[in-house]
């Protein structure tokens, strides 16, 4: 499946299928929120936040994929 922000891809046509959606909410711990906290105060990058963040967008990515397929498409174009 590709993913893919641009509005055109080389060598194909684009046809509109739908709309499709991805959502991840996921909890952290009271230690990665400690954590984070300490971060906030002497600054730097909460890399357990950036973690979860960057599992949270794979799981919407892969969700946007499943819906794609159902719908027929074989790509999602990102706006």
């Amino acid at each position: 499946m590709l993913l893919t922000t641009t509005s055109t891809i080389e060598g194909k046509q684009i046809q509109y299928l739908g709309v499709v959606t991805g959502e991840a909410i996921l909890g952290t711990n009271i230690f990665k929120d400690f954590f984070a906290g300490i971060r906030d105060i002497v600054g730097g990058r909460s890399a357990a936040y950036e973690g979860e963040l960057r599992t949270a967008k794979e799981i919407a990515m892969r969700e946007m994929e499943q819906q794609a397929t159902q719908l027929g498409g074989n790509a999602v174009i990102l706006r």
